[in-house]
């Protein structure tokens, strides 16, 4: 291992020579012996700075607890960390680990050592309740850790500019009988599912379950907004929280926890026949026009759910939509958010347009319409965590759950949640992004930018020289960012 942490050991070279072209050199060109000395994934050296800096082993390590009774080999820490590097990278298995330990090159300026895939099932295998708790109990710390690290306009937005909790789940679907924890979910395949809450303005994962493929995830949202909480109130926000969450949270137990959690709720509300009739009875003058959203009118209407909060109110939102664009396929979604007697209509083409409907509850000031045109706009922000889900099982590998025991997929899913905020860490803190969150690229567009960059590591009189190709720069002006940080201790 190369200490690449302790000090600015480790440069990048440029060679800028030119390389005379010579007709049909590639009929004579021979293969010769492998070197070594070469890496493809040059861009590991980065992550490894980011994780020494914020000493993300540590704080894993003192969350997580031992999972070995003897004390040799990888810690709890060392191992999360070397499956989130190799999904960073690329791995979409377990066998993905043992294509990094192929790379002598880079493995030396990996932060960790990547074990075998054998021996990181087993590993994965040994986290109990207690263990899986601490990852997430980590991840805070770190969280907490690059909050402090940031400009001062920066964790001014973050800590008092206004917090929302994202809430959503996804499913993975699973291949072969036999796996603990997997089910078939209600589109009839065998599936996980990841239940996670982020800190949208962060674009951060701050806490996570696996279920099953037919579990209900309310009941679980109470507890991921507890924990979020507790990661946002640590790392200094002061704003009242906000939780966001589509239809599937339509429940009054998730309001109240939201409430009892010091926090606001905004939740999509089910298409029954009290809220048909209430958006029925909005006086056409009282719709405003939607932000950012062409064809779209915002009102709000008189239904109050049954047993929520007190202040509880219902945003509706209605979009114009032509005959010609409904589908004729019952199943289509669009359907369903449109009045019965105005699809028959437009069905049977009667009339010109109609308009789809989609509700919210919430207990946030909506007492003008300005104010309830706002909060639409807000709440319709809530795609943010699709993106974080999409890059964790696109950019990483939660696309897939490939172990036999619930632990280990659920090891795995840290994994690549780990990832996703490791990357999102590595931009924030290398000022790669808009200095927003926003302008924050995916995994995959990272991984081809910055991780996957071929080198050569030279060592010549006690000095290690990286060698890119010609043209790449991203990597030198990234190290020199992070290595301005402090080291945490």
């Amino acid at each position: 291992m190369i200490g690449l942490v302790e000090g600015p050991i480790c440069r990048c070279g440029k060679d800028t020579r030119s390389v005379k072209k010579i007709p049909g050199l590639a009929g004579r060109v021979r293969v010769g012996a492998p070197d070594v000395s070469l890496t493809s994934a040059s861009g590991v050296v980065a992550v490894a700075e980011l994780v020494g800096r914020l000493g993300v082993s540590a704080a894993l390590d003192d969350a997580v607890g031992s999972i070995k009774q003897r004390d040799r080999g990888l810690s709890a820490g060392e191992f999360l960390i070397a499956v989130a590097q190799a999904q960073m990278f690329g791995a979409q298995f377990w066998a993905g680990l043992d294509r990094r330990r192929a790379d002598p090159a880079g493995e030396a300026l990996s932060a960790v050592p990547t074990p075998a895939s054998t021996t990181a099932v087993d590993l994965a295998a040994r986290f109990g309740p207690v263990q899986l708790a601490g990852v997430e109990e980590g991840i805070g710390e770190i969280v907490c850790r690059v909050v402090g690290l940031l400009p001062a306009a920066r964790q001014a937005v973050l800590r008092c500019g206004g917090a929302t909790i994202d809430l959503d789940g996804t499913d993975v679907e699973v291949y072969g009988a036999g796996k603990e924890g997997i089910a078939y979910s209600y589109k009839g395949a065998r599936a996980g599912r990841p239940h996670v809450a982020t800190w949208a303005e962060a674009g951060l994962v701050t806490a996570a379950d696996l279920l099953a493929g037919d579990e209900d995830p309310r009941p679980g949202a109470g507890s991921l907004i507890e924990r979020s909480v507790a990661t946002l109130v640590a790392a200094g926000v002061t704003a009242r929280p906000k939780v966001r969450g589509d239809v599937g949270y339509f429940a009054k137990d998730i309001a109240q926890a939201a409430v009892e959690a010091g926090c606001d709720f905004s939740l999509g509300v089910t298409r029954n026949p009290a809220v048909w009739r209430a958006a029925a009875a909005i006086p056409e003058q009282a719709w405003r026009k939607a932000k950012r959203m062409n064809g779209a009118q915002v009102a709000v209407c008189g239904y109050a759910p049954a047993g929520w909060p007190p202040g509880t109110a219902c945003v509706v939102r209605r979009v114009k939509v032509r005959a010609e664009q409904i589908s004729i396929d019952p199943r289509a979604r669009r359907r369903r958010t449109i009045p019965k007697d105005q699809l028959a209509l437009a069905l049977d083409g009667l009339v010109r347009h109609v308009y789809a409907y989609s509700f919210i509850a919430t207990n946030l000031d909506v007492s003008t319409p300005a104010k309830a045109v706002a909060v639409e706009a807000w709440h319709r922000m809530r795609t943010d965590i699709e993106d974080r889900i999409r890059d964790a099982k696109h950019g990483a590998a939660l696309r897939h759950l490939p172990s036999a025991t619930r632990a280990a997929n659920t090891v795995w899913m840290w994994g690549a949640l780990l990832a996703v905020n490791l990357s999102a860490w590595l931009q924030e803190l290398a000022g790669l992004d808009t200095g927003d969150g926003r302008g924050r690229a995916h995994l995959g567009t990272l991984r081809h930018r910055l991780l996957l960059v071929p080198a050569r590591l030279v060592r010549h009189a006690g000095q290690v020289t990286l060698r890119l190709p010609p043209g790449q720069q991203m990597l030198t002006d990234v190290l020199s960012r992070l290595r301005r940080l402090p080291i945490w201790t």
